[in-house]
């Protein structure tokens, strides 16, 4: 039997790496020597997660010091420009970054953070310099091999992750593909798959419904499939549908879904104290840990068997403090 303790996820013997670039864990290893120390990445977040640190720009034969590197509109292609010295770094960034996603496979990544504005890491609105003024429509070059090359992975920039729902979105969705992975890396059943998808049924509540549906109608019609064609079907759902943001409309409508579970249990002034901690949230007079810590305890109090196990209540470490935020 699969365990569904939400706890169990944060076990210190279940390893989560996460790709990073090195200069946001203060590594000096910029163009100008220095470095970009993120301190929610190296002090909070990190007590939690194993970095693996790669800068494409050292590793591809740059050097530290170096002269800056720009991407520049040439006809139908982007190029990795120098602009002083003209040295085109393209072809070499475009080899070493096949080669290194390919060698990031054996490190079981669950996520990956990148500097923002970067022409290698950066995520999206990098610059491209044409002949007139740049436009930020661009991707780093390593960027763009490593999200083509691991669609489902949890990735962002350090920069958004300065937006409280965007940085618990990430945390979330890199818990949660962790549990994914380990799920369909151990031998599993149709029956462990239904359990599995019904223990992320709030989550998607707050994310997406429409996913939540699509990745049951997926088990639905499972019968006979390959069990490789319909594990990668899923993941990739999966993933996609928890990247959406949860809303304040979509996570209140997710909290007034748990009531529904709870109403014929709690007496009149549980009730009334619960349904004022989710009117506040839905009003933006409290965050989200008020409501979520009252429902939890009356989950745990009365042993609702339909919150039991229900990751939402708790995707990740609480200690990280991230629903204080949002």
């Amino acid at each position: 039997m699969r365990e569904n303790d939400a706890a169990s996820q944060f076990a210190p013997d279940t390893p989560i790496r996460i790709g990073v670039s090195s200069c946001l864990l203060g590594s000096k290893v910029r163009f100008d020597g220095g470095h970009k120390k993120d301190n929610f990445l190296t002090g909070t977040f990190g007590q939690w997660v194993e970095w693996v640190p790669l800068c494409p720009e050292v590793e591809a034969g740059m050097g530290t010091p170096r002269e800056s590197v720009r991407l520049v509109r040439s006809g139908e292609d982007v190029r990795m420009v120098a602009p002083r010295s003209r040295l085109d770094w393209t072809d070499e960034m475009r080899t070493w970054a096949e080669q290194r996603v390919h060698e990031l496979e054996s490190r079981d990544l669950c996520g990956y953070v990148l500097k923002k504005g970067s022409p290698s890491c950066g995520m999206e609105r990098v610059r491209i310099y044409p002949e007139e003024m740049p436009v930020k429509t661009g991707r780093g070059i390593f960027a763009a091999v490593l999200l083509d090359h691991f669609p489902g992975l949890p990735v962002e920039e350090e920069g958004r992750l300065c937006d409280p729902r965007r940085r618990d979105n990430f945390v979330e969705r890199v818990f949660a593909y962790r549990r994914l992975k380990d799920f369909f890396a151990a031998r599993w059943t149709l029956a462990e798959l239904v359990a599995f998808h019904t223990a992320h049924r709030l989550q998607f509540l707050a994310h997406s419904r429409k996913a939540y549906t699509s990745l049951g109608r997926l088990i639905a019609a499972a019968q006979g499939q390959p069990s490789a064609e319909l594990a990668a079907a899923y993941q990739q759902e999966f993933m996609t549908g928890l990247k959406v943001i949860a809303t304040t409309r979509r996570t209140a409508h997710c909290l007034r879904q748990i009531l529904g579970d709870l109403r014929d249990s709690l007496d009149t002034v549980s009730r009334h104290e619960l349904l004022a901690g989710v009117a506040d949230f839905g009003e933006g007079l409290v965050p989200l840990i008020v409501p979520l810590t009252l429902i939890r305890h009356h989950a745990r109090r009365l042993g609702i068997a339909t919150l039991a196990g229900q990751t939402y209540l708790e995707p990740h470490p609480r200690e990280l403090m991230l629903r204080n935020h949002v």
